[in-house]
This record gives C-alpha cells, sequence and structure tokens, in this order.
C-alpha cells in the first residue's frame, strides 16, 4: 500500500509541477493583462492544488495534512477572488484588450459565416 500511495502523490506532484509551467509560459506568450491573468489563475490553481495534494498524502495522516488542508482551502478560496479583483482594478484604470472589437459577426473571421447571430 505504501507504493501506491507514493506512486498517487508523486504523479500528483508532476502534475502539478506541469500545469504551473504552462501557467508561467501562459503568462510570457498571452497578449494583454486579461489573458495572462486568465492562464495564471486556472493552470496556478489547478497546478497548485495538485501540488498539495501530492504533499498531503507523502505527510500521512498528522497534523501537517491538516495544515495543508488548510492552506488549499485558502489557496481554493482566495486565488479566484484575487484574480478578479486584479481584473477589476484593471477595468477600473482603463486598460483595454488586445481585441477590444467583437469579431463574432464578421465574414473575414476564421470561421465566420458574415452573419448576425
Amino acid at each position: 500500500m505504501p507504493l501506491a500511495v507514493d506512486i498517487i502523490s508523486w504523479v500528483l506532484i508532476v502534475l502539478g509541477s506541469f500545469f504551473t509551467v504552462v501557467g508561467g509560459i501562459g503568462l510570457v506568450r498571452m497578449p494583454d493583462v486579461y489573458t495572462r491573468m486568465h492562464a495564471a489563475s486556472v493552470t496556478d490553481t489547478l497546478g497548485g492544488g495538485m501540488l498539495i495534494l501530492g504533499m498531503m498524502l507523502q505527510a500521512g495522516f498528522s497534523l501537517v495534512t491538516l495544515k495543508l488542508l488548510f492552506i488549499l482551502g485558502l489557496f481554493f478560496f482566495f486565488a479566484p477572488v484575487v484574480t478578479h479583483a486584479l481584473a477589476q482594478a484593471a477595468l477600473h484604470e482603463n486598460v483595454e484588450p488586445e481585441l477590444a472589437e467583437d469579431r463574432r459577426g464578421r465574414a473575414d473571421a476564421p470561421g465566420g459565416s458574415g452573419r448576425q447571430p
């Protein structure tokens, strides 16, 4: 049984690290502040959650696991709130998205039929 727990915990830790690195790459590659926030918040919440779950499995049933569970709860509640607050602050400062116009009805848009929805 300990071998199975070790394998599962390391799979979670590696997947969490992967999602966190993908979020970092998204910060560099995305064009504006809104898409950067989206890339970072989604991947970091998932990556951080998997990392903490993997560490909880490594710690076993102890006080450390309870502390990690508390940190996980705080992380899942506060990370989306902070991202929303940053987006509201950017909107308040009139930071425009890279694509400010709506392209859904244009005929030259990829996959567009030229009709209004």
